[in-house]
């Protein structure tokens, strides 16, 4: 016996929920790729991506995940044996700089762990004691979407202020751009990059790079440049150049859909919008974890995300077996537990075209079937999530 007829919900940490709008925008013909409407539509979004990111610099589109957009920064600003500096939070951060030494680089990880954020003094401690200054980027992720950790990305941007360094910041902002406050400026980061399938509610294959005046400059001494990443091609005279090619029109139209639904809620409601629910399911794991075998994989309050949770499980526990019932009893897709928390963990995610009915759902669905599985946990967990939005979200 099954209860999951109807819509399959996806309450996992991307593709996200496409809203019906988004679909509907991609489900018309193709543009003229060289027609005036054409570089309107692309200008507009370039022009509108910048302001996702808070940045006066450029913004670049490209028809890739956000992997490619790693390669795409890599090879724009740094030169084979440049050394980078990752910092792991999680699996993301070290993932660039496995791709950073693919293409070449010198990359050293500052070892972090899977259950806390980056520790702002241990990342001046390590820029002091590079006095040579051969450090010439640093990258790290706002959001790991494994671990469920949320980097103080103001605090470690005054920390390479602070040690007087001058590494590029780069930062990884696919499982946060659009769900929580993103300030490139104001916080000194010299290159970002984000994708579309997140928090920005359109399909996977479209990722994004915003470039500050730093990151322009090491621009033109880069030796890993190469014609289809290059900022100076697609800066070139024709529209073409935008894209390497042909443009991804209707993928295009979904984000110039989803950037108008976004902007029509107002970038503040959507920042408070994904705080309340992100409280909702930590009140719900918070009650789940009172019976010690289930509990946040992050285990500082403030260092957890906005937009995805991992739940950890005590050994023993048959995790897979959570997974198959949400999905074929009930229609819910959790996200999986991956890197070293493979089937270990459970992800919660609540990210991009989410709200209260969908989130409460999810949690009801879980908290089935941790019943239904005989895996222990304190009841309550829907109940406490439900008391935390009535709190909050007043008549």
């Amino acid at each position: 016996m099954a209860v999951s007829a109807g819509r399959e919900f996806l309450a996992i940490p991307g593709p996200t929920t496409t809203p019906d709008e988004v679909l509907q925008a991609m489900h018309r013909p193709a543009l003229d790729i060289y027609s005036n409407e054409m570089v309107a539509l692309s200008e507009g979004l370039h022009t509108d991506l910048s302001r996702l990111f808070a940045t006066k610099g450029k913004s670049y589109i490209y028809i890739a995940n956000g992997h490619g957009a790693w390669e795409a920064v890599i090879s724009n600003v740094l030169s084979r044996g440049d050394k980078v500096l990752v910092l792991e939070s999680g699996r993301f951060a070290v993932g660039w700089g496995n791709a950073a030494r693919a293409m070449g680089c010198d990359v050293e990880v500052l070892q972090g762990d899977w259950r806390r954020a980056v520790r702002v003094d241990e990342v001046e401690a390590r820029l002091r004691r590079d006095t040579e200054h051969s450090i010439k980027a640093i990258v790290v992720v706002q959001v790991d979407t494994a671990s469920s950790a949320r980097n103080d990305l103001e605090a470690i941007g005054r920390a390479i202020r602070t040690a007087g360094h001058p590494a590029l910041f780069m930062v990884d902002a696919v499982a946060s751009l659009g769900c929580m406050p993103f300030e490139m400026d104001a916080w000194g980061i010299d290159v970002a990059m984000s994708a579309s399938q997140k928090g920005l509610m359109s399909p996977p294959g479209l990722s994004f790079v915003a470039v500050g005046d730093r990151a322009r400059a090491a621009h033109q001494r880069a030796g890993l440049r190469t014609p289809y990443w290059d900022w100076t091609e697609r800066d070139g005279p024709e529209h073409y150049q935008k894209y390497a090619g042909t443009a991804p029109v209707h993928l295009l139209f979904a984000l110039r859909k989803a950037l108008d639904i976004l902007f029509a809620e107002g970038l503040d409601n959507t920042f408070r919008r994904h705080h309340l629910l992100a409280g909702a399911v930590r009140r719900a794991v918070d009650v789940w974890s009172e019976g010690n075998m289930l509990g946040f994989n992050i285990e500082h309050p403030d260092e957890r995300a906005d937009t995805v949770t991992t739940v950890r499980a005590a050994e023993g526990h048959d995790i897979a077996a959570l997974h198959r019932y949400c999905k074929d009893k009930c229609g819910v897709v959790l996200g999986v537990g991956i890197g070293e928390l493979q089937n270990k963990a459970f992800r919660i995610a609540h990210m991009g075209h989410v709200n209260a009915p969908m989130v409460l759902g999810t949690l009801g669905v879980i908290e089935m079937a941790l019943s239904a599985l005989g895996i222990p946990h304190s009841r309550g967990g829907v109940d406490a999530a439900v008391a935390y939005l009535a709190e909050n979200v007043p008549a």
